[in-house]
């Protein structure tokens, strides 16, 4: 006889449903995992064999297999130490086989049969209510499933709790989700004195989720700016947030189950590796780009970052999307953030202040600057210089809107391109517009279009540079709340895309 109990496998961010089988036959005494266990798993039965000693159940003197099925697929990570348990407690009738086939479990066991808690639980409830199964997991990891709601979440402590929810001796209250977490107050754009044009870029590059590259001498305020990016962001919708948290949930970043709808800030050092930025390493598990999805990265210093790791975000910021690919695991992570970039004009900073510069000027920025590849350079919707500012303007007081006036705008900017994208799959924000609905929505008017014909003309402007004009430009006229795009808009686009310090 047969003892089954569930569990999933993890895949990215989808959860695969897993059957545990539990076979105890007659010989030789053994214990064993199979079904492409990791080290892990294999060392499930020796945790699970103490916890039940710990509870005083002495296992069969038989061979007990523990299957994990489908056994082509890789099993990964100690939450396989709870379904283990329940199988072997089914198959030698402790607990009912029935009630634990209508659960899916996971969870870590220690030594004294406490449940330890686990990455995943996120993506486990949702599994589980597409099975239409109750989810079991460790007191700890109660509050994080919860916020699924389309299925019973049982939050355990310890094994022996387990056992006396499912023989009806003391069962498990359902857990209830995490609260919402107050977001952080956030810095305001008001303490930056100066640079007005790159606040107003800010403004855009947020209502459009527009890539923004900032470049200028140190000191002149580019990270000051990049940290009051998240104060001017609407906050996550529902919808958006679930998606997230299903991202941090397999990286264990969700704070005692709270949900929070603050949009992610993630600012990688430039000594960061590929695996960290784009995903990787042990278990393929998300980078910085998908850890900041429907967030903002930050990269400071962009031409400092290895070449490599440069040139691998060009496929990730068209597609919203990354594959992890290795020998053994294809893994697809979502990844829709807005890049804010950082550099110097070169190696010394001071390119722009002759007085300063080095002798090798200017060549030390051609050849600093020629780091950023030019396919990668293009996909910048918003180039900015950021001067460094007069010592006596920093005694002036603050000046020009505060953050949450310009949330305001951004949030109403937004709005609108939600109700433009109703019903589109995919389509949130401008950026996220290509073809012909671009051509549609962000035909400019007469003038407008005269203007850009000359501009990609005498610049030379890509296919890609062109639209992503169009992009910037609709974004303008939606803060502007005009129905149509016109030649200032298209203007004012044009002007964040051709940079002085920049090739276009």
């Amino acid at each position: 006889m047969v003892a089954r109990a569930y569990t999933v496998a993890f895949e990215g961010i989808e959860a695969r449903m897993v059957e545990v089988q539990c076979a105890i036959s007659p010989g030789v005494p053994a214990f064993a995992v199979v079904g492409l266990p990791d080290k892990a798993v294999s060392e499930a039965k020796e945790r699970v064999r103490a916890a039940l000693q710990a509870m005083s159940i002495a296992l069969p003197s038989k061979k007990i297999t523990i299957n994990l099925s489908p056994a082509d697929m890789p099993k990964e990570g100690s939450h396989f130490d709870l379904p283990i348990a329940l199988s072997l407690l089914a198959a030698i009738d402790i607990l009912p086989k029935d009630a634990i086939e209508g659960t899916v479990a996971l969870g870590e066991l220690s030594l004294d049969g406490r449940l330890m808690p686990v990455l995943g639980a996120l993506p486990a409830a949702m599994a589980a209510a597409e099975e239409d199964r109750a989810l079991l997991c460790p007191r700890a990891c109660g509050a994080e499933a919860a916020w699924v709601g389309a299925t019973q979440v049982l939050a355990a402590g310890s094994l022996d709790e387990v056992v006396r929810h499912f023989t009806g001796q003391s069962p498990l209250t359902p857990a209830e989700a995490g609260e919402v977490l107050p977001a952080p107050r956030g810095r305001d754009l008001r303490d930056v004195k100066g640079q007005e044009r790159a606040k107003r870029a800010m403004e855009i590059a947020a209502a459009g989720r527009h890539h923004m590259l900032m470049i200028g001498s140190p000191g002149s305020g580019k990270s000051m700016l990049a940290a009051r990016m998240p104060g001017i962001l609407p906050p996550l919708s529902a919808a958006e947030a679930l998606e997230t948290s299903m991202i941090h949930s397999l990286a264990g970043l969700l704070d005692e189950g709270g949900i929070s709808r603050e949009r992610p800030f993630r600012e990688p050092h430039h000594t960061a590796s590929m695996a960290a930025i784009v995903g990787g390493g042990k278990g393929a598990k998300p980078g910085e780009i998908s850890l900041a999805h429907n967030g903002v990265l930050f990269m400071d210093e962009f031409p400092e970052f290895p070449r490599a790791v440069l040139e691998t975000l060009r496929q990730p910021i068209e597609t919203g999307e990354v594959m992890v690919a290795r020998a053994n695991a294809h893994i697809r992570y979502p990844c829709r953030f807005l890049l804010m970039a950082a550099a110097n004009p070169c190696r010394c900073g001071f390119l722009a202040e002759p007085a300063r510069a080095c002798g090798r000027a200017p060549l030390c920025g051609e050849d600093y600057l020629g780091r950023i590849s030019g396919p990668l350079m293009d996909r910048f919707d918003l180039r900015i210089d950021v001067p460094p500012v007069a010592f006596a303007d920093l005694d002036l007081p603050a000046s020009g809107d505060s953050s949450a006036s310009i949330a305001a705008r951004v949030a109403e900017a937004r709005a609108r391109q939600e109700a433009r994208f109703a019903g589109m799959e995919g389509l949130r924000v401008n950026a996220d517009m290509e073809g012909g609905l671009l051509e549609q929505v962000a035909s400019p008017d007469a003038e407008g279009r005269a203007l850009i014909s000359r501009v990609a003309e005498r610049f030379n402007l890509s296919a890609r540079g062109y639209h992503r004009v169009l992009r910037v430009a609709r974004t303008i006229a939606d803060l502007d709340g005009s129905a149509t795009v016109r030649h200032p808009h298209v203007a004012e686009a044009v002007g964040y895309r051709l940079s002085a310090l920049t090739p276009a």
